[in-house]
């Protein structure tokens, strides 16, 4: 290079860089200070008066008592209020709403992809106001990979929700979900991936992570025909396969089972989680515990259908809520691991807290219920070091809710503010 080109290329380079000297470094956001009437740490049992917490940036920095205030720092007073962990929802599906207003083949079937991702978005933010910082998607529904677009659009800031963890199609056993009822061979749009044999579901599995499934759904059991009791569908090897492809690509596997063979072929084949799990037995609740396999019973969603055919919620429950919580007595009498989840899109989104509700009245001790929504299910969905407890280093998605959660599980209902990874969503006015 010839010497008057490389000392031009010197003084321009020299030129960029005072240049940039002089920009001004963009604002950094000021630490916020909560002063709580007390704080629920996602962990303890109890609540703990006087108790404060310091987040910088999208961590949470300090927690304890008199906690000094540094220079510049927004302080949020939050008198009468318990300060928490953003609690996960731990079962929803965002592409449904409640049955009551559209039967679940008709959504499939009748509702455009758009009117369903608009809808799904909607039904995000009233989640997250909802004071549920995050949710593990279990399946579309019919409407393909949308959770993952609706996922990173969440992620980028496009719309607000909670943090997803997403299991795009879910699959079943070919022939045994939904919807049905049409002309026998006349191919109909279904609300799940179908496959047959171990080939099929490991290439369902590793599609489904492909295009951006963080988590595997499978459908142990299902019902062929209407009408129909719900019969093991997927086999002991193809459950195998599928957790093994899973596992192997670092993604856990929940199991929709309601039978007791359905969920003794997935505690075998080693899932994570077993949903709703209606015909276990002190057996299998048992093994759950021994593998540390996790429980999430849906009660909230036995109610909801009850509700809609018919009862009012006096007098003797229907079967199938007497059954739902049977098996939630015999998981807690076995110390199966509890997970909290709903099956939101039974019912409506941003009434996650009904499923808390549901759990504390099956005799599940109100503070449990709070560590179930919060750092169990942050351990079982592998967020344990992100999410979940009140503690430094982790991220500050924290709520704050009037009373006290501890003594009676319905307080979660009152959201005074939620913050997700550091930034207000919403707060008490000043």
């Amino acid at each position: 290079m010839p010497p008057s080109i490389q000392r031009m290329k010197t003084l321009f380079c020299r030129a960029i860089v005072a240049f940039a000297a002089c920009m001004p470094l963009p604002a950094m956001a000021a630490p916020t200070l909560l002063r709580p009437a007390q704080v629920f740490d996602g962990v303890d049992a109890t609540a703990h008066p006087g108790w404060q917490v310091l987040v910088d940036g999208d961590r949470i920095v300090a927690v304890g008592t008199n906690l000094p205030v540094p220079a510049g720092a927004k302080v949020i007073d939050l008198p009468g209020a318990t300060l928490m962990p953003g609690m996960i929802e731990g079962h929803g599906h965002l592409f449904l709403h409640p049955y009551n207003e559209t039967p679940w083949d008709d959504q499939v079937l009748h509702e455009p992809l758009a009117l369903r991702t608009a809808r799904a978005v909607a039904q995000a933010r009233a989640t997250l106001l909802a004071g549920f910082t995050t949710e593990r998607d279990l399946g579309t529904e019919g409407a393909g990979f949308a959770d993952v677009g609706l996922r990173d659009a969440i992620a980028q800031a496009i719309v607000p929700g909670p943090r997803m963890l997403v299991a795009t199609r879910a699959i079943v056993a070919r022939g045994a979900y939904g919807p049905k009822g049409f002309e026998p061979g006349v191919p109909i749009p279904q609300g799940a991936e179908e496959v047959s044999g171990i080939d099929e579901i490991v290439r369902a599995v590793r599609g489904q992570i492909a295009a951006g499934a963080d988590v595997v759904k499978l459908y142990a059991d299902y019902h062929y025909q209407r009408g129909e009791p719900s019969r093991p569908t997927l086999t002991l090897a193809e459950m195998t396969a599928a957790v093994a492809a899973a596992h192997d690509a670092g993604r856990p596997v929940a199991v929709h089972a309601v039978t007791a063979e359905g969920m003794r072929r997935a505690i075998a084949a080693g899932v994570d989680t077993i949903e709703h799990g209606d015909e276990g037995t002190p057996e299998l609740f048992r093994a759950m515990h021994d593998k540390g396999i996790a429980y999430c019973a849906t009660l909230a969603a036995s109610d909801a259908i009850a509700r809609y055919r018919g009862w009012n919620g006096q007098g003797t429950p229907p079967a199938a809520v007497t059954e739902a919580v049977h098996a939630f007595h015999l998981a807690m009498t076995a110390g199966t691991p509890l997970c909290m989840g709903g099956d939101v899109g039974v019912f409506a989104h941003g009434t996650n807290a009904r499923e808390m509700e549901q759990m504390q009245a099956a005799g599940l001790p109100p503070a449990q219920v709070l560590i179930a929504a919060t750092s169990g299910n942050a351990r079982f969905f592998g967020l344990r070091d992100k999410l979940g407890s009140v503690k430094p280093g982790l991220l500050a998605d924290l709520i704050a809710v009037a009373g006290d959660p501890t003594r009676d599980a319905a307080a979660v209902r009152h959201v005074v503010m939620v913050m997700k990874g550091g930034t207000v969503i919403t707060a008490p006015r000043d």
